[in-house]
């Protein structure tokens, strides 16, 4: 009789479609504004601040987030940083999500590195979020209390000179940046993985360490309820300026 219903399992697994969920896949066009800032105060200590505006459907429809994030740096090396800080966003409201603002407030460490290969840079980062969303009641009121997440971020980014000068002022490069998130708590079922973040475009040195980069992003995200896909088509613009205003500042 096991032997029988052993068999039965089986056959029943090797069923097309047994077992699975239809995965759905929604599409967006989205827009992205970004200022990074990384200001060097000495030669150990730092500050960052990065302030984001999204919009999405038919890229200029609605509002989709705001982000602020602030944070104190340790220099390690000039290219080797750790960074605590905080990080507020406001999550409007928009198709498929909750009709009303949800906020979200974040801590979050992170270990940078910036890298030289020839004339080549790269930066990467590995980042961990510790999340408090709103809680919202019947999707239109917020509610009371928060729910508490973590997750992990890799980012790593490639700029390719497109000057016999190397990245310097008043010259293009290409940048190329890809960056994975994977949901850490206990309570995330169906969506370990979080979302996917490729970005590929053109940038310009407008000064020695600051550059302006325009191109072509896609965000892929997996949605809580395990078979529902976000894919975003965006437009990214991102300033990113670094500061240096020690008193005795090294010369390199």
């Amino acid at each position: 009789m096991k032997k029988i219903h052993l068999a039965l399992i089986i056959s029943a697994l090797a069923l097309p479609g047994y077992g699975q969920v239809t995965k759905q896949v929604k599409n967006s066009e989205q827009i992205w504004l970004g200022y990074f800032n990384q200001t060097r105060l000495s030669d150990k200590w730092g500050l960052w601040t990065d302030v984001h505006f999204r919009t999405t459907d038919g890229f200029v429809g609605e509002p989709s987030k705001f982000l602020f994030r602030t944070g104190l740096m340790y220099y390690l090396t000039d290219d080797f940083k750790l960074t605590n800080g905080y990080n507020f966003t406001n999550h409007f409201p928009e198709e498929g999500h909750a009709n009303v603002s949800m906020p979200e407030h974040r801590i979050w460490q992170q270990l940078q590195l910036h890298t030289k290969y020839g004339k080549v840079r790269t930066m990467q980062w590995l980042r961990l979020e510790e999340r408090w969303r709103r809680n919202i009641k019947n999707d239109n009121e917020l509610a009371a209390g928060y729910r508490f997440d973590t997750r992990l971020r890799f980012n790593y980014m490639l700029n390719i000179p497109l000057s016999k000068k190397g990245i310097v002022s008043n010259t293009f490069f290409v940048a190329i940046n890809d960056e994975i998130f994977v949901n850490l708590s206990r309570k995330v079922v169906y969506n370990t993985f979080d979302q996917n973040r490729f970005f590929a475009g053109l940038a310009y040195q407008t000064s020695a360490h600051s550059n302006l980069q325009l191109g072509y992003m896609n965000v892929y995200q997996q949605l809580g309820v395990g078979n529902r896909y976000q894919n975003s088509h965006t437009i990214r613009l991102f300033y990113f300026q670094n500061l240096d205003i020690r008193k005795n500042k090294k010369v390199h």
